[in-house]
């Protein structure tokens, strides 16, 4: 059976993509399972140099399919971020999750609302002979200035969705892996992967 290599270390990307991408017919494999350990520097200048850097970084080291993402959160009323910088968007060093979005929630306190958002995701598969393929996906909502949901990660928390009256950190996995950024991204790149696969 092909195999397939989810190039992050991020375990609740992990836990999404694996339920993204059940029933396909590969094994999937995470870093750590096969001895893999790096660290990619994300210094694109796009959520896809940053996807393609990772997908190819591990697709040599590991000669094997390799499946990776970047994502962000964008709010209008800061002129598109935190954006490529979501991950590292805090004032503090060692920053979490909580602190990144209390961060974004000070910033936005002077702002009007509604604080309308959407988050981006570019997925990208890589073959150890360097080919790459691309594929983008957009969930759209608004930010809200207290936190409500206990699933997820990231921005989850606070980023609620109109038309399902909740923040994504209020759905289950498999109502987020239905409307999720990240969701339609893997759907857009699904026939790909399909492809390749039964081409392997």
């Amino acid at each position: 059976m092909n195999k397939l290599l989810i190039a992050t270390g991020n375990l609740g990307k992990v836990r999404e993509l694996q339920s993204l991408l059940a029933g396909l017919p590969f094994d999937l494999l995470i870093p750590k399972e096969i001895g893999l350990e790096m660290e990619v520097v994300e210094d694109g200048q796009t959520y896809r140099q940053n996807a393609g850097k990772k997908a190819s970084a591990y697709s040599q080291a590991s000669g094997l399919i390799s499946f990776a993402d970047d994502s962000g959160l964008e709010v209008d009323a800061l002129d598109g971020a935190p954006g490529l910088y979501s991950a590292r968007y805090s004032s503090l060093p060692d920053a979490t999750d909580a602190d990144r979005r209390a961060f974004l929630l000070k910033n936005l306190s002077a702002k009007s609302r509604p604080w309308t958002a959407h988050f981006h995701a570019t997925v990208a598969i890589g073959q150890p002979d360097g080919q790459l393929f691309f594929a983008d996906g957009i969930c759209y909502g608004e930010i809200i200035p207290e936190e409500c949901g206990g699933n997820g990660f990231g921005y989850d928390p606070i980023f609620y969705i109109p038309e399902m009256k909740c923040t994504m950190a209020q759905l289950s996995l498999d109502e987020k892996n239905r409307l999720s950024h990240r969701a339609q991204a893997v759907r857009n790149a699904l026939p790909y992967l399909e492809n390749l696969l039964s081409h392997g």
